[in-house]
């Protein structure tokens, strides 16, 4: 059994392997891909992590960026049967040793992410096991190694067929931090685009701030909100490395100098104490710090302690944009100060064109990544988006005490850059652009609070930056391709609802806009590929946009008699 005769005929070959080791296994099937000139283009690894190493500890999918553009590697850290349930992919061989434990109700998973005719090597499954797999389609053939096994999957039920090969053509629409994001992903892949932009420079909307701050979120139930943002917070850290790093000299401005996190009260210090003991946050990730701790690396009041985030920081929004456009390289066409632009679609293909009717930008994709301004397209304009004002007060550093690490509760303070400090930042439900006085000394009335120090800042200059959020109603991204609200009808599943065609979104970033963007990007990219998703498929579909087609056609029946 050679699986490498079906790499030579494929553009994407996917491995699922039950455990990841120490990367061992992984590692010399990537060479041997390397070395096979009849390989096909690109090596998708997926592995069930279960060694205690800094990938593995915490739960959930990672995507690993790798230096070679060829390879793509996911470590899974979950029970067999709960990554295979999660898994949103095409199997080429799976390879499945170390089962002893894990009885049979994988099969039916795994034969789940099959790819037609897929091989399966095996090693110390029982027999029971072998039983369950083969009623899932699995034909194993005689093995003279002892104790290994091997298989090809042969099921007569009727599979999905593979995605069409996609026209590798682009629009996206914002050149914020959204939309350089999915330019420098989709551009990775070889796909060509157009990224369209109102203003005469990226990063001049919501990406225009200062400083922005990357840290995890951490709560007690690991609820939705915690995964996702754990996942694209890590996902950032490893991407921005491969873009050049962040800190002085590098690709990156700002630093990761750490983010402290006070709690809010003694209670919510308690809730936060139990978190920390049960183990399950690895120090470098989330370390809870009591007030002693606290208040010598602060230096400063911390009544109730707080949680180090050691990875965390801030950056620059705008150059993490100018680092991700840097990297498209030829394959990127900028069109920038084009003013409002109208939409339209016609034979298979979008077109965008400027107030005097010129075309700006054709293709059969367009990627909608403008923030609030999405509000303003009629496919998007269905979509319960609101824009919300957050106004940023940019102080003096010697107004305020030197933090070693960027502080937060209610509110924010970075370190000083070029000699300001970004407080804030407000969430105001008008729309006034110009800097408000009554905002600016809301943010000054919580860095008080945060430094303890009723005096702080007294006097500071009114100065700073206006900008509106893009925020959802359950303040999670909006990742996917867009519904059509007017065709949904009485759509019950998300996958049934009718969508534009070729038309995506990537929206909704709310405050956290800096690290979910690459990873929102990655997502969308390897939807639109085809490829294995970065994701459990819960979670994935938890940021569809088609969800608010579900949510408006469930509260439009209003309450509803229980069935007799």
């Amino acid at each position: 059994m050679d699986y490498r005769d079906a790499w030579h005929s494929q553009a994407h070959f996917t491995v699922f392997d039950a455990g990841y080791g120490e990367g061992g296994a992984c590692n010399v099937l990537a060479d041997v891909w390397r070395t096979d000139p009849h390989r096909s283009p690109h090596l998708h690894l997926i592995a069930r992590c279960t060694h205690p190493e800094p990938n593995c500890l915490l739960p959930g999918f990672h995507r690993i960026p790798q230096a070679e553009p060829g390879v793509t590697l996911d470590l899974i850290n979950a029970p067999l049967e709960e990554a295979l349930g999660q898994l949103t992919a095409r199997v080429d061989l799976f390879r499945l040793h170390g089962l002893e434990d894990a009885g049979t109700g994988f099969a039916r998973a795994l034969a789940r992410v099959a790819a037609p005719k897929a091989w399966l090597q095996g090693q110390g499954l029982s027999p029971e096991q072998v039983a369950a797999l083969e009623a899932q389609g699995f034909v194993f053939e005689p093995c003279t190694e002892p104790g290994k096994q091997k298989a090809r999957f042969a099921s007569r039920k009727p599979q999905k067929p593979p995605p069409p090969v996609p026209e590798r053509r682009a629009i996206v629409l914002g050149a914020g931090i959204a939309g350089s994001a999915a330019c420098e992903r989709l551009c990775a892949r070889g796909w060509d685009v157009t990224l369209v932009e109102r203003h005469e420079r990226p990063a001049m909307e919501a990406s225009g701030n200062r400083a922005g701050i990357f840290m995890p979120l951490v709560s007690r139930d690991d609820n939705i909100p915690t995964r996702l943002t754990r996942a694209a917070y890590l996902y950032a850290l490893r991407h921005w490395e491969r873009l050049g790093g962040i800190g002085p000299g590098r690709s990156i401005e700002g630093e990761a100098c750490g983010v402290l996190q006070l709690a809010r009260d003694p209670g919510h210090a308690e809730v936060q104490r139990a978190i920390a003991a049960s183990g399950a946050l690895p120090a470098d990730f989330a370390e809870w710090l009591e007030r002693p701790q606290a208040e010598a690396l602060l230096g400063l009041p911390a009544p109730d302690g707080g949680w180090l985030f050691r990875q965390g920081g801030w950056a620059r929004p705008g150059s993490v944009c100018e680092a991700m456009l840097a990297a498209c390289g030829g394959r990127l066409q900028q069109r920038f100060g084009t003013g409002s632009v109208r939409i339209g679609y016609e034979d298979g293909h979008w077109e965008l064109s400027d107030q005097h009717g010129a075309v700006v930008a054709r293709a059969p994709t367009l990627i909608l990544a403008n923030g609030a301004g999405a509000l303003q397209v009629p496919h998007a304009a269905p979509l319960p988006l609101t824009a919300l004002r957050g106004q940023v007060s940019h102080l003096p550093a010697e107004m305020l005490p030197a933090l070693p690490v960027v502080l937060c509760r209610e509110a924010y303070l970075t370190p000083p850059s070029h000699g300001v400090a970004s407080a804030g930042a407000t969430y105001d439900l008008d729309d006034n652009p110009e800097l408000s006085p009554a905002s600016h000394e809301e943010n000054l009335q919580r860095l008080r609070g945060l430094l303890s120090d009723p005096q702080a800042a007294q006097g500071a200059p009114l100065e700073g930056r206006v900008g509106f959020r893009c925020i959802a109603p359950d303040r999670l991204p909006l990742v996917g391709r867009l519904p059509d609200f007017d065709a949904a009808g009485n759509t019950e599943r998300l996958r049934d609802v009718p969508r534009h065609p070729g038309l995506y979104a990537l929206l909704g970033y709310a405050s956290r806009g800096l690290i979910w963007a690459g990873w929102a990007a990655e997502l969308l990219a390897a939807q639109l590929e085809g490829e294995p998703l970065p994701l459990e498929a819960s979670l994935v579909d938890a940021l569809d946009p088609a969800r608010f087609v579900l949510r408006a056609r469930r509260s439009s029946r209003g309450p509803q008699l229980p069935d007799i």
